[in-house]
């Protein structure tokens, strides 16, 4: 995390009533509210038509010496173009696209596990989500050795906490930027510091974090980070990045006819084009977003896409932490258990994804009052086993998620408590 004062304005400025019109699927049902988005985002027009448009005129397979394959290439280039500047990386090379974060920590893992000699330790956290754990742990049978870097009883990482675990036998610390379950934001630059200061590399899963604040792989100073696009705003797809020298490097499964260097060689086989050209909208969005608000505030114009896209996600940041205030007042007032940061004074350390229970009252109950009400949230385990078993929750039962992005509002979040207050009545 960079580290950050978030103030909460007395009067949000943000436009969200014109950002909610250019969501399509946010009118299908009316009055219907939308806060299962850690599980996935809306899209908003501008991504439907760069899909429709790509199948439209450009459904071919690329590498072509005719017009609308060179498209395909050209597009492909945009893309990856548009992420180094979503993500403030350095080369274009350095991203990669394919299926989802999943799949590539996977193929991250695999090329790790080639690398490993006496430097065999991997760390792993008990606050990830699954895939930022199992992958890992399958390199034990390469003769990888895990450790747990464990949140304490406030259901936080330490960073403190993690020094004494590495060594010169650290590999690599693998962790979250915010947890797709709390969300919490890990201090991943100090993270970053300590694993380096060791010799030591860092991986981290972006899934989360992308849609509510700004990524630089900079200020960051990882190595590896995988996000998905449909996370922040594009369709079903994923990206990596790594640092150029490291890729070159890394041992991966490729094609004969596939050159050996990055990103052709962390991209096997052929990706969805038309998903792609989607996640170049995404960022199209969101650059608009940040131009538009300038605009509106009597700010300079951004000179650049990459300024725009600072403009943008700091004006979400701010926009989301007035919704956080009043959802942890909702929750507050039904007598909620929130598993995470619950002080309004903390906003900093968090995104709008809020785990919670009410105490004696089953999870999928209350999911079901709310479907009944028009309102979309989750319950389970949040594909965090280990985290499940930390909380203290079954993996039958779990917990209770509500999330939230900067296309919901004030009225949503009030909405939301009116229901939670009946369901606590109603008991």
């Amino acid at each position: 995390m960079i580290k950050e004062q978030l103030l909460v304005p007395q009067t949000a400025a943000f436009p969200a009533q014109r950002i909610r019109s250019l969501f399509p699927a946010l009118h299908q049902e009316p009055g219907f509210i939308f806060f299962d988005n850690a599980a996935g985002a809306q899209i908003p027009q501008v991504v439907f038509d760069a899909i429709n448009g790509h199948l439209l005129h450009c459904n071919v397979q690329r590498g072509g010496r005719y017009a609308r394959s060179m498209e395909v290439d050209a597009t492909i280039a945009r893309a990856r173009t548009s992420v180094v500047d979503l993500i403030h990386a350095r080369d274009p090379n350095e991203v990669a696209f394919g299926m989802n974060a999943t799949s590539f920590l996977r193929l991250l893992s695999l090329a790790i596990g080639r690398t490993l000699g006496t430097r065999n330790e991997i760390v792993v956290t008990d606050l990830d989500h699954e895939a930022n754990i199992a992958t890992w742990l399958q390199l034990e049978r390469e003769g990888a050795k895990i450790v747990w870097w464990k949140m304490r009883e406030d259901n936080n990482l330490h960073v403190e906490d993690l020094a004494p675990l590495l060594t010169s036998k650290t590999r690599l610390v693998a962790c979250t930027v915010a947890s797709h379950a709390l969300g919490s934001i890990v201090d991943v630059a100090a993270v970053a510091t300590l694993a380096h200061a060791a010799g030591a590399e860092i991986a981290l899963d972006c899934v989360h974090y992308s849609p509510h604040s700004l990524i630089d792989v900079q200020a960051f100073d990882c190595d590896y980070l995988v996000c998905s696009g449909y996370k922040v705003f594009a369709p079903h797809m994923g990206f990596m990045w790594g640092r150029l020298e490291l890729l070159n490097e890394l041992p991966t499964f490729r094609e004969d006819f596939i050159p050996d260097a990055p990103p052709g060689k962390i991209e096997a086989g052929t990706f969805i084009y038309e998903n792609v050209a989607g996640m170049e909208a995404a960022v199209a969005y969101l650059e608009a977003l940040g131009k538009s608000v300038a605009v509106e505030h009597g700010d300079p114009e951004p000179k650049s896409r990459r300024d725009a896209l600072v403009r943008a996600m700091a004006a979400i940041r701010e926009y989301e932490a007035t919704l956080s205030v009043e959802m942890l007042k909702m929750l507050s007032a039904a007598g909620a258990i929130v598993y995470g940061i619950d002080d309004p004074a903390r906003l900093a350390e968090r995104v709008p994804t809020f785990c919670f229970n009410l105490p004696n009252i089953l999870p999928a109950l209350v999911t079901e009052a709310m479907s009944d009400r028009g309102i979309g949230i989750r319950d389970g385990h949040m594909y965090a086993p280990r985290l499940m078993k930390h909380l203290g929750r079954s993996l039958d039962t779990g917990v209770l998620r509500a999330s939230i992005l900067h296309y919901n509002t004030i009225e949503e979040v009030h909405e939301f408590g009116k229901v939670l207050d009946d369901v606590v009545r109603s008991q």
